[in-house]
């Protein structure tokens, strides 16, 4: 701790005159944008030091140090510099933090209070103190309440946490701790300095330090700032509020007489006031983000449009004020240019679209990204002739050539038109109609009364597909996969059934390859992978789940933008562990590399399994085994219904259990119907199993571990 000898002070404002010349370093060598701010800090400091050298010149030769004296000036003269240096560095880019600047006056508020308590307050009523030497001792609690204002605001923004502006902020209190501590005391006791002089020491190294970090060079952009209160600010802003009640207090209990009650009371009532433009701040902030998160909620990021949400919100308004029209458009092409170019140039393709689509919209039309490469257009009222044109105009300009990814590129649009009626059945229309369209070769069609009829088998299912979706039609089935050769359950396979109120029972060799076609898949998928998820949650409560769940998923799942991100979050919303979900995908789904190839390595990287399933049937199975980190093979049926067969009927079966133990893998013998075969696949090898002899796919409520068993 220095003392009061001649070698401390000169120790002290060497190590001032230190940090000053570092500051011109770290300026000079970090170049940063905002040069002057530092600059004027750099010159603030030096003033300061000046003042220190002064007072220490001035003591030294008269023997005692006369009060003002030069000193004071200069002292008085360096808080401006710092203020204003501290204020611009605090601020930063972008608009004014309102609650930031509050939370900077409350503080500055209770420090005020503490200062006119036991410096301002006594020294106004020491009449017999030379006027100046009152107006002096009254400055500098005054430039200290004016420096915490910047130093608080340069504290609390949360975007300033960069080492060099923290090391800024932290040097500025631990001088005004000091200040506080030395004014306050000097006021009622004599006191040499000597702790305060250390605290000073500490704040020259901060600021050098801070100009010498290379974080220096660019100023925070306060524009991309998320401001709240935290524990820790609070905890802060509760403290200084209670400072008005704290003095009243302590004064109270040391001599009530001397209650300075007009600036307590005059305190008290400004720090509740900015207690209320405190909370009147977080209410708008609040106002300001609901907003915006609902207007993130109904639209769609990509393009810029409404999203499927918003779009069915609008509908369902216009279908109860009149009757309106829809248009639903679907690229044709769209599948091509995302395979061959990316996901990031089909992006660009979309949004691109959906900037033309946006400049056809007659006034009062709504348009909107319904999902994929689907969008849809809604008029609020019935209007033939303008639909038709309309359909034109949107055909003609999503046939230009569009610039995307350094590409010209080259899509179509198929519309279906469509009106009245609730607004399920209008969508359904619309998309009864679109695919018609698509069909007679890409245009536009409108739907009329003969149009189900007319349609092909696959336009209609694809439109009842999105029915189906919408209205709950589908469920989940599970079937057992066994360990031999004692059929114990160790994981099952969840299969997604449909059941339509007019048709009956749809097999999945019927609507699967729709919804692949029509990109349906895409949020079949997802709700397929959610429902076992949360089924499988359920069982793992009751103490019933097996030890894996596996999910089918489509190559254009695999492709979708997102998917592994999606996987993550309804495992981490259900509660699943990752290394319960098996991925079962074809080989016909990740041969093409690229994208799918990604997705299936990232799903890994999660720590979810890969199975591949149909082995043996695909382009290059073995090749894949090479590229891809898969888990579980699981053999095709083909190769195992005729297992049991002598000859050449089994030798396909048997290499490939071979090929899966030498690489380490789990191999699944699918299609197992029969006794036979399930012990002459043990033997061969196998030690995994699923089949009909093992159990046939049921329903959730039906699949306990002792029923799958059975």
């Amino acid at each position: 701790m220095p003392d009061d000898t001649l070698a401390a002070r000169i120790y002290v404002n060497a190590v001032g005159l230190s940090s000053v010349a570092a500051m011109i370093i770290g300026i000079r060598r970090h170049r940063p944008e905002h040069w002057r701010v530092w600059a004027l800090f750099a010159t603030g400091l030096a003033v300061f030091i000046a003042g220190d050298i002064t007072y220490d010149v001035t003591e030294l030769r008269l023997g005692e140090y006369p009060y003002p004296s030069w000193a004071d000036v200069l002292y008085l003269c360096a808080y401006p510099l710092l203020f204003t240096a501290l204020a611009k560095l605090g601020r930063g880019h972008g608009d004014r933090d309102w609650g930031g600047i509050i939370d900077a006056a409350v503080i500055s508020t209770g420090i005020g209070l503490v200062y006119w308590v036991f410096v301002i307050g006594p020294t106004l009523g020491d009449v017999a103190a030379p006027p100046l030497e009152r107006l002096v001792t009254i400055a500098y609690p005054l430039s200290d309440v004016l420096l915490t204002t910047a130093t608080a605001r340069l504290l609390t923004r949360p975007e300033n946490r960069t080492t060099s502006l923290r090391l800024m902020g932290v040097g500025a209190a631990i001088m005004l701790t000091g200040d506080l501590f030395y004014t306050t005391m000097s006021a009622t006791a004599e006191y040499t300095g000597g702790l305060v002089e250390s605290g000073f020491l500490v704040a020259y190294a901060c600021w050098g330090a801070a100009a010498l970090h290379p974080s220096m060079r660019q100023r925070p952009d306060t524009a991309l700032a998320a401001h709240r209160i935290g524990k820790g600010r609070l905890a802060v802003l509760a403290m200084f509020t209670l400072i008005a009640p704290g003095l009243l207090f302590l004064q109270g209990f040391t001599d009530a007489a001397a209650i300075a009650w007009g600036p307590l009371g005059i305190g008290a009532v400004a720090l509740f006031l900015l207690v209320v433009l405190r909370m009147w701040d977080l209410v708008q902030q609040l106002r300001t983000q609901a907003t915006r998160l609902g207007d993130l909620a109904m639209h769609d990021t990509l393009t810029g449009l409404a999203n499927r949400r918003a779009f069915e919100e609008r509908l369902a308004a216009a279908v109860a004020a009149g009757a309106p029209s829809v248009l639903l458009l679907d690229l044709n092409g769209f599948k091509a240019v995302n395979d061959r170019f990316g996901h990031a140039v089909g992006d660009d393709l979309l949004a691109a679209v959906g900037r033309r689509i946006g400049a056809e919209l007659p006034e009062g039309a709504v348009a909107a990204r319904m999902g994929g490469d689907e969008f849809a257009v809604l008029l609020p009222g019935p209007c033939p002739d303008h639909c038709e044109d309309l359909a034109v105009r949107l055909r003609a300009a999503i046939h230009r050539p569009i610039r995307a990814g350094g590409q010209d590129l080259l899509v179509g649009a198929s519309i279906g038109i469509a009106d009245g009626g609730d607004p399920v059945e209008i969508l359904r229309r619309a998309d009864v109609a679109m695919y018609a369209a698509k069909a007679d070769g890409g245009r536009h069609r409108r739907y009329d009364g003969d149009l189900d009829d007319r349609a092909g088998e696959e336009a209609r299912l694809g439109a009842e597909l999105r029915t189906a979706l919408d209205a709950g039609e589908f469920h989940l089935v599970y079937q057992p996969i066994v360990e031999l050769p004692y059929g114990n359950v160790v994981a099952v396979e969840s299969l997604v059934r449909w059941w339509n109120p007019e048709r009956g029972y749809v097999g999945p060799d019927v609507f699967i390859p729709v919804a692949e076609r029509t990109g349906l898949i895409v949020e079949l998928g997802e709700w397929i992978l959610r429902t076992a998820c949360r089924q499988y949650a359920q069982w793992w409560r009751q103490g019933v789940a097996p030890h894996r769940f596996g999910v089918n998923v489509s190559a254009r799942q695999l492709a979708e933008p997102g998917f592994v991100d999606l996987v993550a979050a309804v495992l981490a919303e259900t509660g699943v562990h990752p290394a319960r979900l098996v991925v079962e995908v074809t080989e016909t789904a990740v041969f093409g590399g690229g994208a799918a190839v990604r997705a299936v390595r990232e799903l890994t990287e999660l720590g979810v399994e890969i199975a591949l399933d149909d082995f043996g049937t695909g382009h290059s199975s073995l090749g894949l085994l090479q590229t891809l980190p898969v888990r579980v093979l699981k053999v095709d049926k083909s190769f195992v219904e005729n297992v049991t067969m002598a000859g050449r009927h089994a030798v396909i079966a048997t290499s490939l259990i071979q090929v899966a133990n030498g690489l380490g893998l789990v191999a699944v013998a699918e299609g197992v119907e029969t006794a036979e075969q399930a012990a002459e696949l043990y033997r061969i090898g196998y030690r995994r199993a699923q089949g009909y002899h093992f159990g046939r796919p049921a329903m959730a409520q039906l699949t306990t571990a002792e029923q799958v068993a059975a």
